[in-house]
């Protein structure tokens, strides 16, 4: 299958940023969307605005931490629409610091949430992929990974690591599954308002080059609405003014 119309599209962090703008394209250009994020709130309100356009969309409570809630994710896409063909592991904190802060609890959550998430997504779609044949991983990493920065070493290492595993799973894909990673680079999101180290904080808040969500979304799209054959493997979208 190839285009977008139809497929049935699940999405971690669906409550905002990329992963609500991502739905929000999706489901203009014909897909049936299946969103996952840990505000309820949020999502009812995402699949309600889809709805009213005319599209279609169910939605979970997702923790990605949760191995269970990964799984009830899946479920929820076979349930309502008998298929799962596209998984976006979208969701992700960054709450960066300098190491000499040891802010311990927030590299624990950066690796339970942005790394653990990742492969708890894989292990709930794999079988489903492998199963009907057909299915594609949607990892969304980070430029952080590629150039490493003082401040986000513990984040750029949990992107790299989902990097890795991204590119290990493709060679393991075999002929049916497509696997792709879309690093942004600085993008106007909640991002900064998961940073605990204050003077972090307020660094980040005076970015003033960030791309839109829609910007990434448009790269999601572009990787999904491929012909079946294509695999496109690795794509990074940065500001132009991003360094």
């Amino acid at each position: 299958m190839s285009g977008i119309n139809g497929k049935v599209v699940a999405i971690t962090g669906a409550g905002s940023g990329i992963g609500e703008a991502s739905a929000l394209l999706l489901a203009s250009r014909g897909a049936k969307l299946v969103l996952g994020a840990r505000r309820g709130d949020r999502l009812e309100a995402l699949a309600a605005r889809i709805e009213a356009k005319g599209g279609t969309a169910a939605w979970t409570t997702t923790d990605v931490r949760r191995r269970n809630d990964l799984a009830d994710l899946v479920a929820c896409a076979r349930e309502r629409y008998g298929a799962l063909d596209v998984l976006v592991n979208n969701a992700g904190v960054g709450p960066i610091s300098p190491f000499d802060e040891l802010r311990v609890e927030d590299w624990d959550q950066m690796i339970d949430v942005n790394f653990r998430g990742v492969l708890y997504g894989i292990a709930a779609a794999l079988p489903v992929f492998r199963e009907q044949r057909k299915g594609q991983f949607v990892n969304v990493v980070s430029t952080a990974g590629l150039r490493i920065v003082p401040n986000q070493a513990v984040y750029a290492a949990t992107k790299n690591a989902v990097r890795t595993l991204t590119e290990g799973l493709r060679q393991e894909a075999g002929p049916d599954l497509r696997v792709t990673m879309v690093s942004p680079g600085y993008v106007g999101t909640e991002f900064a308002d998961s940073v605990t180290s204050p003077t972090v904080k307020s660094q980040a808040q005076t970015v003033d080059f960030c791309l839109a969500p829609d910007d990434i979304a448009r790269a999601i799209a572009f990787a999904i609405e491929q012909p079946s054959n294509v695999d496109v493997g690795d794509i990074v979208v940065r500001p132009t003014a991003q360094g």
